[in-house]
């Protein structure tokens, strides 16, 4: 019997983390199978609570030291389960809620656009949030729209994006700071995450740097790395930020943002840049 129970245990042990890595499966399967484990375990306990003889208490007792951290383990690793699949669920519905709202305002401005023809707004990810009271088969796949797109698979461009935000750099170019700055701010309130977005934030630092609004300008480049970190910019902003932050004295912060341009960017010129403004400022 005691040979029995502990090669139950011993099989049941790694049954957990096993599934946690099962990308096959939702939240709710890995959830429901828990379940199933966690009540092997309490019929494990309870047949080792009743045939524990004169002879052999100290290997059941053992074993069954064995099962309790099981348990323990089991009932840890349900309660994260359970988070996390609380936190996806917050996570879509916040997104899909705020991506909705985004549609009905890009809507708003452009010509012709009919409320009636938008719809409902898919969930984020391409799945609805999964019930925790529900079957395994109640996470639905949706088809993901690819109407909407643009050829190079990248975000798809509004009607008049180009043009506002050619309008924007026009007025960076010839000089007209402050109508840099108020053209560029509104255009990334009129088109958040769109392609040009993060080239916008970082336009609108330049023209800050003009006007010698520095910090405003740190915030800016902050903004164009973080929106786009992959995108044409993204080098340019993280040095320019760096730069920004050792002129307001914030040395070891500009040593470390410095430090991620050599890091992200090792063979692009910015690289050098950096390592050169490293130096002057006295990074370690």
């Amino acid at each position: 019997m005691i040979r029995r129970l502990l090669f139950a245990a011993l099989i049941a042990w790694p049954a957990a983390p096993a599934l946690a890595q099962s990308q096959a499966e939702t939240l709710a399967d890995i959830r429901q199978e828990l379940s199933v484990v966690f009540v092997e375990i309490q019929k494990l306990k309870r047949e080792l609570s009743t045939t524990q003889g004169a002879g052999g208490v100290s290997s059941a007792g053992s074993v069954l030291d064995r099962v309790n951290a099981i348990e323990a383990q089991l009932q840890a690793l349900t309660s994260r389960t359970e988070e996390m699949q609380n936190r996806i669920d917050r996570v879509v519905t916040d997104g899909t809620n705020r991506v909705g709202d985004l549609e009905f305002r890009v809507c708003e401005i452009e010509p012709g656009c009919d409320f009636g023809e938008i719809g409902d707004t898919l969930p984020i990810g391409g799945e609805a949030p999964a019930s925790s009271g529900g079957s395994n088969n109640s996470t639905a796949a949706i088809a993901p729209v690819t109407g909407s797109e643009p050829s190079s698979g990248g975000p798809a461009m509004a009607v008049a994006e180009q043009a506002d935000f050619d309008r924007a750099k026009e007025a960076l170019d010839s000089g007209s700071f402050q109508s840099a700055v108020d053209l560029f701010a509104s255009f990334t309130e009129t088109y958040p995450g769109g392609p040009l977005t993060g080239s916008a934030h970082f336009y609108r630092g330049e023209a800050l740097m003009e006007q010698g609004e520095t910090a405003k300008a740190a915030r800016a480049y902050l903004e164009s790395f973080s929106g786009d970190p992959q995108g044409p910019l993204a080098a340019s902003a993280l040095l320019q930020l760096g730069s920004t932050l050792a002129e307001l004295g914030q040395t070891s912060e500009a040593c470390v943002t410095l430090g991620e341009v050599q890091t992200r960017f090792p063979d692009g010129d910015m690289a050098y840049e950096a390592g050169a403004k490293r130096r002057a400022i006295g990074c370690n």
